[in-house]
């Protein structure tokens, strides 16, 4: 694939200087083929804020700019020169600023998440099943793979919108919420995002700290792997697909060591070495909470779906969208889910195990590689910079997301966003460096709420009240609040989703009314009663929008 041919690598992703309208429309192939790096985007409207009338559609209202001045402006283009700094934050990518695809940019779909999420966090994540919920191996492995195919359809769904609309995912979200309850959303999901980014920073400092010995202190590790991240990040979507595209390979490879190695020691059998005990209940009700949890890790990116195909064009086929990034989503998870489900089954009947799972994850993985001396330590770096390589898209669409907060966060250039994002990550990844598992237990399993809320009301939006009454949606109106949904609707129906997550939510600070009773022991079904309230009350309080607003 060339990158004539790349939408991935299109100038728009560095935004041509507005000044320099004329060359938005002299873009041919020769102009395609030099190097993204030539492009700069140092005077472009999310950076400076200021807004050209180009860059707008038919019936886009330009909204009142917020520009930087002075010495500002001036350190802030001088940022921006960087070869292959991308400028560009939430304004919309109009159909002419695209370029065409190939079989090649479908399959970089699926290999985008397949890299992004083929990595050491998620193997954490399956140390659950058998080590905090008493699982054993088949059980374990059922809920990985059912949970995580199930959570990857959200993301794959909402990613359909990036090459249609131009739209960043949130951006889309206020078609559904209207402007400003998308504030809200935007609130929850660069929290989620910056919450992946702790546990990627503590896991990559266990696991660099485990290597050395001690020697070097975990907040060290949480240092170098946040630093990492800000830098690819900071320079944006070209350089992350292209880090992307090729970062999983080493980490697949430490991985099939890592089977290797480990495998032995996996207990498979029926009822494994962390044995299911309990009365029925209560494996049942462990079993929904696994099933909860595997569940909300691949739907925690549906709030960021689109945002890696804003560059795609506008005829990029959805059904291959949806198939690819659903291949990439669940085959990473489910990949790497069942070794963690493996090395979590063998901790206690291997006392090496034991002891360094007191330690740390990042202790355990690297005594899955226990016998092969200096080798085992180099893939445990390898795999400790596959948490970072899994973070680098979230805290680039956690920069994205505070700009969707109002004219004065978009004022901030993205790049600076990024910069105060990782700042946030490595301070509260040292003050959580020890508590981990009580991370994923609690963060990961509340935060998949809001997401199964907001994707349902943004599926019935779409289905109930544009395709079937064949309005289409306008995508020039995304900064024109007086052609926006009001959103009240939305957020009524979004307030009694959560109404239905807390009845229904299981975990170690607090358990609501209905889920103290499943299984007469206790387990997670907040997400589904969260989608049931939700299913049933949008649509009549949607309608009953647009009998008294009409939009």
């Amino acid at each position: 694939m060339t990158l004539a041919n790349n939408p991935l690598n299109h100038p728009a992703a560095h935004q041509i200087p507005e000044n320099d309208v004329e060359k938005r429309g002299e873009l041919n192939d020769k102009d395609a083929d030099i190097n993204v790096s030539s492009f700069t985007g140092s005077n472009s409207e999310d950076n400076t804020t200021h807004t050209s009338h180009s860059s707008l559609g038919p019936h886009d209202i330009p909204p009142t700019p917020v520009v930087l001045r002075g010495r500002l402006k001036r350190w802030n283009d001088k940022i921006e020169a960087f070869a292959g700094l991308e400028a560009r934050g939430i304004t919309r990518v109009l159909p002419e600023e695209k370029h065409d695809i190939s079989l090649m940019g479908y399959a970089q779909m699926c290999i985008l998440w397949f890299s992004v999420n083929v990595t050491v966090n998620n193997l954490a994540v399956g140390f659950l099943g058998p080590l905090a919920f008493n699982l054993g191996w088949v059980d374990s492995v059922l809920l990985t793979v059912f949970g995580c195919a199930l959570g990857s359809v959200p993301t794959s769904y909402t990613s359909t919108w990036g090459a249609e609309s131009g739209n960043r995912t949130l951006i889309v979200a206020r078609y559904v919420m209207g402007y400003w309850p998308a504030k809200l959303i935007a609130i929850l999901n660069a929290i989620l995002m910056i919450g992946y980014g702790v546990i990627s920073c503590i896991i990559a400092g266990q696991m660099l700290s485990a290597v050395n010995g001690g020697h070097m202190t975990i907040i060290v590790g949480i240092i170098i792997a946040a630093l990492i991240i800000g830098v690819v990040a900071i320079f944006g979507m070209a350089v992350l697909h292209v880090y992307e595209r090729w970062a999983f390979i080493p980490q697949v490879i430490a991985l099939f060591v890592l089977i290797g190695a480990a495998g032995p020691h996996f207990n498979t059998a029926l009822q494994s070495s962390a044995p299911i005990t309990g009365t029925a209940g209560e494996i049942t009700a462990n079993r929904l909470s696994f099933f909860a949890l595997q569940y909300s890790v691949p739907v925690g990116w549906a709030a960021a779906g689109s945002d890696f195909y804003v560059y795609y064009p506008t005829h990029t086929s959805k059904r291959l969208t949806f198939l690819m990034t659903w291949l990439g989503l669940a085959s990473s998870f489910i990949f790497v889910n069942i070794i963690g489900v493996g090395l979590g089954c063998g901790v206690a009947i291997t006392p090496a195990w034991q002891t360094a799972y007191a330690t740390s994850s990042g202790a355990l993985l690297l005594a899955g590689y226990g016998g092969l001396g200096g080798f085992g330590s180099f893939c445990t770096v390898i795999l400790a910079l596959s948490a970072i390589q899994n973070n680098i898209p979230g805290t680039y669409a956690a920069a994205i997301d505070m700009q969707i907060l109002g004219r004065y966060f978009k004022a901030v250039p993205r790049w600076l966003w990024v910069v105060a994002v990782v700042i946030v990550e490595f301070v509260c990844g040292v003050a959580g460096r020890d508590h981990l598992f009580d991370i994923f237990e609690n963060f990961l399993a509340l935060m998949g709420y809001w997401i199964s809320i907001f994707v349902t009301i943004m599926l019935e939006e779409h289905i109930l009240f544009r395709r079937l009454r064949g309005v289409p949606f306008d995508w020039s109106a995304w900064e024109d609040r007086k052609r926006l949904p009001l959103g009240v609707a939305a957020l009524v129906a979004f307030l009694i989703g959560w109404a239905g997550a807390i009845i229904g939510m299981y975990q170690a600070w607090y358990a609501g009314p209905v889920a103290k009773h499943v299984g007469g022991y206790g387990g997670d079904i907040g997400t589904w009663v969260a989608i049931a309230f939700t299913c049933v009350t949008f649509p009549p309080m949607r309608w009953l929008e647009l009998k008294l607003v009409g939009r």
